[in-house]
Formats: C-alpha cells, structure tokens, sequence
C-alpha cells in the first residue's frame, strides 16, 4: 500500500521543481526527503526520479504519481475538514473558489454573512475561472465553486460535479455615451473580447446580428476592458457581475435582448453536503443578484 506521506513528499518535489524546495515546504530535512523517494521508488517498483546535474526531475512514471497523489491528498485534507465540521461548525475549514466579477460583487456578502455565523470556520476564497474552479474542485483543493456558462446548467452531473444554480445575469453592449445602441451597428467596429468562452459568447451573439467581430484586445479584466472603451478603442459585451463590480462613468452599457449568462454554485458528489459547505451555498443563494 502506498504511503500516504512519501505521496506528499512526490507532490512537494513536483510542485516545487527540487528536493531542497520541497523540503524546505514540508519543513523536512533534505536527506528525509530523498530517503522517501527511494522508498516511494522501492513500493512502487517504478523509477519516479530522475538525476540531471545537481538537481532531479520527475520521469513520465512520477509525474503520473503526483498527478493522483494531488487528488488523493486533496480528498484526504477534505475528509478531514469535513470530519471537524460535524462537531458542529466550531471548527474546520471551507474553501471556496470564484470567478472575478463574482468575487467583485455578491461572493464577499457571502462570504461576510458565512463568517458572522461561524467565526470559528476558517474561511478561504480563491480566483478561479470555472474550468479551473471545477478541477479544484474535483482535486478537492475547494470545497464549493462558483462558475459561469452561456447556456443552462447540465440537468446531469458531470464527473461527481453537482451544480445548483444560482441566477441568470443579463448581457450588455458597452459603448461610449452618444454611440448607437444597437449590435448590429458595430460591424465595422473593432471588439474587446474576454476569456476563451465570452469570447466565443461575444462572436455567437455577432453572427447572429448579421457580421463577424474584429476583435483587436483580449483582456479578462472588466476594469481594464472599460478604460478601452473610454478610450474610444473598441466596443464589447460584458454580463451584469462585472458592471456590478465596477462601472466606468465614462461608458454606456445597454441591455441585450435574448441573451444571459447562468450562474451556478458548483459542489461535488451527491447531496447531503458537508454543513460548512452547505451553510456557504445558502449563504451565495441568499445574497446572490435577482436574475
């Protein structure tokens, strides 16, 4: 059977690249880190390590290891969380990763709201786009996940991902003030575009008003797309969250018909939830934006 600390010892090692590093994480002597190793190495029968000059790398053998020692390790560090939450939310952890415009508007009242209730549950936020948040979340590196679509949450459950929805924020088109309010009047307009989902978002909603966008910036920070804006150097689409989380008087935003972007909690395995991560999910339903 595989030992549960030389598995950290190969995650250490593949997480910071040397075994001076990793023991200095784990706050191991260097020779207890490579003694380890060699015992992880003579458990398995497979060669995990691999000597380059001073240093060592992991071969395709070991980097296989670390990859489920990552999610082994996260489940074991999330049972244990878990296992202190039901004495009562006295104490124990809940983390929780969350997309930026989310984390700039409704997740830090509840977050507030979560805390005030049980200040004795150490409570983590992390950024996080959905499709990194999810594997967080599978990984068991968070406990609950807030994430985006541009179509309804699936009906099914995805690889033990369970997802309950929050509310649908609408689209809009920024612009400066005195420019037309209409989509189809930007054909010629050159476009700001996001991540790698809005911005297919963005040219969906383009085709369907009849061209196809020239997108000259790609930015992810709504802030930054607004000074673009300002600036007179493009056009683009942005969800409700990120003009909640900042608007930039300088712009105008118009709503889109026809068009919303879902918002969901993300949680894993099948419901009853942990108590911290189940009073966290009431807490983001509670405060979360009418939609």
């Amino acid at each position: 059977m595989l030992d549960v600390t030389r598995l950290r010892v190969l995650l250490a090692v593949a997480r910071h690249g040397s075994v001076t590093a990793a023991a200095t994480a784990l706050h191991y002597a260097q020779p207890s880190v490579s003694h380890h190793l060699a015992r992880l190495e003579a458990e398995t029968g497979a060669q995990l390590v691999q000597r380059v000059g001073r240093g060592i790398r992991l071969t395709a053998a070991g980097r296989l290891l670390a990859e489920r020692a990552e999610e082994i390790i996260g489940r074991l560090d999330a049972a244990e969380a878990e296992l202190a939450e039901h004495s009562g939310l006295r104490a124990g952890r809940v983390r929780l990763a969350a997309f930026p415009s989310a984390l700039g508007s409704f997740v830090p009242l509840a977050a507030a709201r979560f805390a005030a209730s049980h200040p004795a549950v150490a409570l983590t936020l992390v950024e996080a786009e959905p499709p990194e948040a999810l594997e967080l979340l599978r990984s068991g590196d968070v406990d609950l996940a807030v994430v985006f679509d541009y179509g309804p949450p699936p009906a099914g459950s995805p690889d033990g991902v369970r997802l309950v929805p929050l509310f649908a924020e609408p689209l809009h088109l920024v612009t400066l003030p005195d420019a037309a309010r209409d989509l189809a009047s930007f054909a010629r307009a050159r476009w700001i575009a996001g991540c790698e989902r809005c911005r297919q978002s963005l040219v969906e909603r383009c085709t369907a008003a009849g061209f196809t966008p020239q997108i000259a910036f790609t930015t992810d920070d709504y802030v930054a797309v607004q000074s673009l804006v300002a600036a007179g150097l493009g056009v683009t689409i942005l969800p409700d969250l990120a003009l909640r989380a900042h608007h930039s008087a300088a712009v105008r935003a118009v709503p889109l018909p026809g068009g919303a972007r879902h918002v969901s909690a993300a949680l894993y395995g099948a419901p009853p939830d942990p108590p911290a991560p189940a009073r966290l999910l009431a807490a983001l339903l509670e405060t979360a934006p009418a939609g």
